[in-house]
């Protein structure tokens, strides 16, 4: 009968099993292979604390605290995604008088898509997955994402699709709403520019953040953390505020035609400047809690235990 064992941060390392010759997750015990795993050369694979994955692998923190960004990850991508289709206007929420911008010759308010709400949760994912899982980790989850959100809105498609029931497309008349499917399709059906184009500028961007971390990170070691968590941040949005723009609004419709007019130039830049300014903003401002958030990881899975996963997500 397999015994319980207790996987708290004080004594994971005396207790958890050791490596099951293949565990699943890309650790082959030396064992086997008789040398250790390529991905993590200074670190012997029977070293890595992994307990008995048929029965542990829930209660093990390390995977527990993976399976809870990662869900938090995708599940803030696609929410995102779905209120995305609102664009509010910042300084009538903050009760602010316009700003009335001009840049590149374009002029106008400060007006952003619901979606930037939950992007600074999801930028915050991203560094504390690179941090201790690695680009094998923020690769998997990312791929994950766009592949989940591209099937939300095959759904999506397909339930706008289906005939509306009399009394269910007339219910909310009295509360100024004289056709549900017809809202329903308007607040769900986002242009398929507009989908494709936030789909490629988010993969683009992640894979960036991955490559920008770890550059940073080969450098300047264990220490900057702000750099490497911050720094691969600004690098990345700037390039999913051009990308998404760009293929949403200009490359699509010169390529399809018969949709919306192409944005020139100048409005591209002015947009995506904009939103840039927002987002340099609150990567900045998450700086402290990327630290909060490292000191209670460190302390939750034990510091042994954390410097190990760091280096092998370093690698």
């Amino acid at each position: 009968m397999h015994q319980e064992e207790d996987f708290s941060a004080d004594n994971s390392e005396e207790k958890a099993p050791k490596a099951s010759p293949q565990t699943g997750f890309g650790y082959q015990s030396s064992k086997v292979s008789g040398e250790a795993n390529a991905a993590t050369p200074d670190i012997k694979a029977e070293q890595l604390p992994f307990p008995d994955l048929t029965s542990d692998i829930i209660r093990y923190r390390p995977f527990r605290l993976f399976i809870f960004l990662g869900c938090f990850f995708v599940a803030n991508a696609l929410i995102a995604e779905l209120i995305g289709v609102k664009i509010f206007a910042l300084e009538s929420t903050l009760g602010l008088e316009p700003w009335n911008f001009n840049l590149f010759g374009e002029s106008g308010a400060l007006q952003f898509s619901a979606g930037v709400l939950m992007w600074p949760v999801v930028f915050l994912m991203t560094d504390l997955i690179n941090e201790y899982y690695g680009k094998r980790g923020i690769k998997l989850l990312s791929y994950l994402t766009v592949g989940l959100i591209a099937y939300a809105f095959l759904m999506i498609f397909a339930a706008i699709g289906l005939a509306p029931a009399d009394w269910w497309q007339l219910q909310s008349v009295d509360q100024g709403v004289p056709d549900m499917q017809a809202a329903f399709r308007v607040t769900f059906g986002q242009g398929m520019l507009i989908i494709v184009g936030s789909l490629a500028a988010f993969l683009l961007a992640q894979l960036t953040d991955v490559l920008a971390f770890h550059r940073i990170k080969n450098v300047t070691g264990e220490n900057h953390l702000w750099l490497r968590a911050t720094g691969s941040t600004l690098i990345s949005q700037l390039i999913d505020s051009f990308v998404v723009l760009y293929i949403a609004f200009k490359l699509g419709p010169e390529l399809v035609g018969n949709t919306i007019e192409p944005w020139p130039w100048s409005r591209i830049f002015a947009v995506a400047t904009v939103q840039y300014a927002y987002k340099f903003s609150m990567a900045i401002l998450l700086t402290p809690l990327i630290y909060l958030a490292h000191g209670w990881i460190d302390r939750y899975f034990g510091k042994e235990t954390a410097a190990r996963l760091k280096a092998a997500a370093a690698q």
